[in-house]
């Protein structure tokens, strides 16, 4: 997926500017956001059609949390299956590839087990990247070492191989304490390319900004209502104006909004959260990471996956709205967004995990560390 990728562009970036050669192995859905990076790709397969695992549940216009209700470790556990059985469908063409390509590193998305497979083939280092709060991979493991069971002994493999590194975008303060040490590696935002618009460094009347943005899933699984609540709520806050990005598909649906909330098509976050002072969001890693970096306080809506939420709100920098029910609510939602906007510590505690963000390695502290491990 586009998003898991995404996680792992600063890095690739900082390895291109040292000058290695560099190509992005994947299936089609990919193919953009490799191009948008501005890197050479190899794609393999069909698309992926990641919406497909849960449209089926989706009947009567209801969301993933309406109909599944939060995660938990069984569910977790259950709902990553496909993606493992995913990987063992690719790794015979993946290894065909690196076998002709021939790196002399692997740098491999949390999901994307067949790299630890084609690393243990070949006996080439593999380096694992999270995304975020890591509640996914670390749940996946399991089920991973018994679904590749076959085809690590088909390569002459005891077991799953571990990774050589483990690189952590997450400052420590926010991670799970039980999962593996992990090398940290401060997260650069990357949400995409585009031009800048016009209206960000326009003055507005309003004394605050809110940015609103539910990632490029949330609304194509019947996420308009929800949407339409929180600019709902918005409308209880005229002194507060909001940016809202949405897809152009869904703005007929969206309807009239008020005035002084401004509907704009997906648009990278790092172009404008340094002139927001809070931002509402699904819980979605990069989300999430892009406004560590900016130092911003958060409301979250967790929708498939609360990757951060109750992490963050033990930081105070974020309050969360679990319940479906509260976040069609936009009353609650209100409240809640004048908590965040209002109450002094969150904006402290938002600055303080800020600095903890500055203060990890950056990727391009990071490549000896990753030539050393490439040899020579």
């Amino acid at each position: 997926m586009s998003t898991h990728f995404a996680s792992m562009v600063p890095v690739a970036w900082a390895l291109r500017a040292a000058g290695h050669e560099l190509v992005v192995a994947g299936q089609p859905d990919i193919a953009a956001a490799v191009r948008d990076a501005g890197m050479n790709y190899a794609v393999f397969g069909p698309r992926f059609h990641a919406l497909d695992l849960l449209l089926p549940f989706l009947g009567g216009g209801d969301r993933p949390l309406q109909i599944l209700g939060p995660a938990t470790a069984e569910s977790l556990e259950s709902g990553t299956r496909p993606w493992v059985l995913h990987s063992r469908y690719l790794l015979p063409r993946y290894l065909e590839f690196a076998r002709s390509w021939r790196p002399d590193l692997i740098l491999s998305e949390q999901f994307e087990f067949a790299g630890l497979v084609i690393g243990g083939a070949l006996g080439i280092p593999v380096v694992q990247h999270r995304w975020g709060v890591d509640m996914l991979a670390f749940a996946m493991r399991p089920a991973a070492e018994e679904l590749l069971a076959g085809a690590c002994e088909r390569l002459r493999l005891a077991r799953l191989p571990e990774p050589e590194l483990i690189l952590d975008p997450t400052p420590p303060e926010l991670q799970l304490p039980e999962l593996p040490p992990a090398q940290p590696v401060r997260p650069v935002p990357f949400n995409g390319t585009g031009s800048l618009p016009g209206w960000v460094h326009e003055p507005f009347p309003q004394s605050r900004r809110v940015c609103v943005s539910l990632g490029n899933q949330t609304l194509a699984l019947n996420g308009v209502p929800l949407l339409k609540n929180i600019i709902a709520a918005l409308g209880r806050l005229p002194g507060v104006q909001a940016v809202v990005t949405a897809e152009p598909e869904y703005h007929e649906e969206i309807g009239t909004v008020p005035e002084h909330v401004l509907i704009v098509p997906p648009t990278p976050l790092s172009h404008f959260l340094h002139t927001c002072d809070a931002i509402v969001h699904h819980g979605g890693a990069g989300t999430t990471l892009t406004a560590l970096a900016t130092g911003l306080p958060q409301l979250v809506l967790p929708q498939v996956v609360d990757l951060a939420g109750e992490r963050l709100v033990a930081t105070g920098a974020a309050v969360s709205i679990r319940d479906p029910k509260e976040q069609d609510d936009p009353d609650v939602v209100a409240d809640r967004l004048r908590a965040v906007l209002d109450e002094p510590h969150r904006a402290e505690a938002a600055a303080a995990l800020r600095d903890a963000v500055h203060a990890m390695p950056s990727p391009a502290q990071l490549v000896p560390r990753l030539e050393k491990l490439a040899g020579p």
